[in-house]
């Protein structure tokens, strides 16, 4: 939907993601998805925000390259994590549960030391800040504003200093009553999640506020990695039930050239079943998967789940998927969030995303969110990868110069991260090949002799 400006109205959107003591990272980072003038033409979308004459140029994707174990995953699991703590700090455990958080672990002040995470992001069309530090057992600091008239407004304020959270004007009195619920443990916008879930409680007005960005956490910040490929394939068959995603599923089967004719869902026994709905409640967030989980169970589950006919000598043949290859497999557990995503305009972290699959599906996957036809509500695709063709020569580009993010392990094991921007590279660069020289960092330093001293059978 436009305005009269030509730009999106009442629309989502993240625009910057800051992190700080997570993981790999110690000094604070921040990724942003805001355009820059090295925008590519055509890419940045402009969104209208409340309050503003101007509307804010937003990218519909980034990618982060590096090296390996130089913290490309670590910056969107810190990113799964905040979403972590967002959903369950509050409806999880109790006074005693540690919060989830994984600080840096190569200083030994890491554990000790708060871990921050903050979002800024546009939220049905008005732009929102909200953060927190957290350390393994209590929240630190908390803090929403936002800016209905263009103008920053706090929503509320909460500091370890003994005192009540600090609420604007409009938000006191449901404000207090709604801090009276807040464990130490637990974040403010958990509660509020609760609240405005319909826990019988009562302060609404606030409650109401914040339940809009409870729930973007919710559709929001899916982090898609080998480890969840189960949950995926499950989320996926469950959209097989509506006739046109199973349409959209079938198509987008058909567009990567894998000879497939129709996909189903199998009939599941009461058992499998439940299974299903559990997998499709941990990638929604609403349930923790359990460690004891083990990958034959991927297998077994997968299998039962969908079935694939490809095209035959004979005609269409059904063949179980625990019979297809890794790579047709992984398409089909990114076809249930991916179309999900792209609908309802929210925003996918994909981890490894040419990890099993070939360069140019790679680049069909990241066209889809750079497309304003495939993807009107600016849906947002954050992901890593190795592959240079991604990156592209002059002419044959599918990420802009500002849209590419790279990663660098120093000297003391943490990760910087920073924009390809940052070396304001020309529009007819060759940024694969460049990047692939060194000429951005964000590549291993191997020596050749390192590799043959360490297979010599001659060596001593």
């Amino acid at each position: 939907m436009t305005n009269a400006t030509g730009s999106l109205s009442a629309t989502n959107a993240l625009l910057s993601f800051t992190t700080r003591n997570v993981r790999s990272y110690w000094d604070e980072v921040s990724l942003s998805l805001l355009g820059t003038r090295l925008s590519e033409e055509g890419i940045a979308r402009d969104l209208a925000i409340a309050g503003s004459p101007a509307p804010v140029s937003v990218l519909p994707a980034a990618g982060i390259f590096g090296a390996n174990a130089s913290g490309k995953s670590t910056i969107l699991r810190a990113m799964a994590d905040m979403r972590t703590i967002v959903l369950g700090s509050f409806r999880r455990g109790d006074r005693e549960t540690k919060l989830p958080r994984h600080s840096f672990l190569l200083r030994s002040e890491g554990p000790k030391l708060p871990s921050r995470f903050a979002i800024d992001l546009i939220l049905e069309g008005v732009r929102w800040q909200y953060g927190f530090d957290v350390d393994d057992h209590q929240v630190l600091d908390e803090y929403a504003y936002y800016y209905p008239m263009g103008r920053q407004a706090l929503v509320f304020r909460r500091k370890r200093d003994g005192r009540e959270p600090s609420f604007g004007p409009a938000f006191r009195a449901s404000g207090r009553t709604l801090a009276r619920l807040v464990r130490k443990n637990a974040l403010l916008l958990s509660v509020a999640g609760a609240v405005a879930d319909g826990s019988g409680h009562e302060p609404r007005g606030i409650a109401n506020l914040l339940g809009p960005l409870f729930t973007w956490f919710r559709t929001n910040l899916l982090l898609m990695e080998a480890e969840n490929g189960l949950e995926r394939i499950a989320y996926t068959a469950e959209r097989l039930q509506y006739p046109e995603e199973q349409a959209a599923i079938l198509n987008l089967l058909q567009a990567a050239d894998l000879g497939i004719t129709k996909i189903e869902q199998v009939e599941m026994n009461p058992e499998v079943a439940e299974r299903f709905k559990r997998a499709v409640r941990i990638l929604n967030g609403l349930e923790e998967e359990s460690a004891t989980r083990q990958e034959e169970q991927f297998v077994v589950l997968s299998s039962d789940l969908v079935r694939l006919h490809h095209t035959g000598a004979e005609g269409p043949t059904p063949i179980e998927s625990m019979h297809e290859s890794q790579g047709t497999r992984a398409w089909i557990s990114m076809l249930g969030p991916l179309l999900d995503t792209i609908s309802t305009g929210s925003t996918v972290l994909v981890d490894e995303l040419d990890g099993s699959l070939h360069p140019h599906l790679v680049q069909e996957f990241i066209r889809l969110f750079q497309n304003r036809n495939t993807n009107p509500r600016c849906a947002q695709l954050i992901f890593n990868a190795h592959d240079p063709t991604i990156l592209g020569d002059s002419g044959r580009r599918h990420l802009g110069r500002d849209q590419i993010w790279l990663t660098e392990k120093k000297a003391d094991g943490a990760t910087t991260l920073y924009s390809m921007a940052e070396f304001r590279p020309k529009r007819d660069e060759a940024l694969g090949r460049r990047y692939l020289q060194g000429r951005y960092g964000g590549v291993p330093v191997l020596d050749p002799a390192e590799f043959q001293e360490a297979t010599d059978p001659n060596r001593s």
